[in-house]
């Protein structure tokens, strides 16, 4: 047995076993059929994915059951294998200027064939919102062997009753809000909004801004002794932008800032003490300052917003460090099959996405820190990724010799005394209509 089978196999066996007896061994086939990428031959379809590993029609049955019906939650997984990565002491946390980032995120999973899907996120090829499992990622981030990881914390729904995208955004900023450590920054992407960051009371962000962005600030203008005293401050528009052929010019910045990194010189302006456009002047208003960063890389610079004062390289570290949030979806639709999903019940369309970014974190994670295998010969400077791993633990059937934990086993329930066949079916006659 490889290395690479070996303690993927210890990881799987970690996260699993602690769930109720004979689950907790469903569990770790779905893990296994997914982490070797046997759902994306199987293109999405569950049982050929399962029967690919080796199970027997039994163990398969068993699996599928415990997927839309087991005993488990994927809040209970996901803090399990985050000890187990904290506990390997190869993961490192990244901190700047004391801050850890802790990045949030949307990703959907189109089912536009499902005709019970309540939800809709936008897909840029249609051109239009179509039927999606959406779900909100929260994760902090660090690096394993110098490659930048994220491991999740929390995975949040939309709700039943709210199927809208802004309610899950709603709901996925409160949990951000109720679980940020005062030693995190929460960091997101142009998909949210500052006034959605102030609504909820967030102590600590950063947020990608829209190119045309605008501001006041919380001071007033000067009085031109005509017509009313103003209740605004000046316009802020920290980029210049093309309207209808006239050019609009970028106001000032109020101070700027050089420096240099990775044998780059990098520059940002500042912006300070600004409030939302339709907000008055007023000592109690909620201000945030405004930073445009220069890559000599990039024509466009980013356009960020925080209610923190920082400094140029944090600005960029902070945003930089959002991206491998990005990965996770990645690795769990591209990688593992999770892009493809052919199951129908409600609870099986939410919790086989949960599964599969579950399994995307892992095999990230095990890429970074098992010894790197090439693909072919053709693979000559391979690089850790989870693609390369996928590969190597799709050439192996799921390992029955492998020592499991005495807690992993099957669950011997006693079922001669139940009715078999259609004597089993909870089905009743209806009384026939006088």
């Amino acid at each position: 047995m490889s290395q690479s089978v070996s303690e993927t196999m210890a990881a799987l066996c970690v996260v699993t076993q602690n769930l109720p007896i004979g689950t907790n061994l469903a569990l770790l086939h779905l893990l296994w059929m997914l982490v070797s990428g046997s759902l994306l031959s199987s293109r999405g379809a569950l049982f050929p994915a399962l029967s690919a590993i080796g199970l027997r029609p039994a163990a398969i049955r068993r699996a599928w059951a415990a997927l839309w019906c087991g005993t488990w939650a994927i809040a209970v997984l996901l803090q399990t294998w985050r000890q187990y990565v904290e506990g390997q002491q190869r993961w490192r946390v990244h901190r700047y200027d004391g801050y850890r980032v802790k990045a949030v995120d949307l990703t959907a999973y189109w089912r536009p064939a499902w005709k019970g899907c309540k939800t809709k996120h936008y897909h840029p090829q249609a051109g239009k919102a179509l039927p999606a499992v959406t779900i909100g990622l929260i994760g902090q981030v660090g690096s394993v062997n110098g490659q930048r990881v994220a491991l999740l914390t929390d995975l949040v729904h939309s709700d039943p009753d709210d199927p809208s995208e802004a309610a899950l955004q709603a709901n996925l900023l409160k949990q951000v809000a109720e679980t940020l450590a005062d030693d995190e920054m929460s960091v997101f992407d142009a998909g949210f909004k500052v006034r959605q960051l102030q609504a909820v009371q967030l102590p600590r962000w950063v947020v990608r801004l829209a190119k045309n962005f605008t501001a006041r600030r919380n001071r007033l203008a000067p009085y031109q002794g005509k017509g009313r005293p103003p209740e605004y401050g000046d316009k802020v528009r920290p980029l210049a932008r093309i309207h209808k052929g006239n050019k609009i010019a970028a106001t000032p910045p109020d101070r700027s800032e050089t420096w240099l990194e990775e044998d780059m010189v990098f520059q940002a302006e500042f912006w300070d003490d600004l409030v939302l456009p339709d907000v008055k002047v007023s000592p109690e208003a909620e201000t945030f300052y405004v930073a445009a960063v220069y890559d000599p890389r990039f024509k466009e610079p980013w356009l960020l917003a925080s209610p923190i004062k920082l400094t140029g390289p944090t600005w960029r570290a902070l945003y930089r460090d959002r991206w491998p949030i990005e990965q996770v979806p990645l690795a769990a639709k591209q990688m593992v099959g999770g892009a493809r999903q052919f199951v129908s019940a409600p609870e099986s369309c939410r919790r086989l996405p949960e599964l599969t970014l579950l399994a995307g974190s892992i095999l990230t994670y095990l890429a970074a820190t098992l010894p790197v295998e090439p693909t072919g010969f053709w693979d000559r400077n391979p690089k850790p990724t989870p693609g390369r791993l996928r590969r190597v633990l799709m050439r192996t059937p799921f390992p029955q010799s492998y020592p499991l934990p005495r807690r992993l086993r099957k669950k011997a329930s006693v079922t001669d005394h139940l009715p078999k066949g259609i004597l089993g079916h909870r089905r009743t006659r209806q009384a026939a209509s006088a």
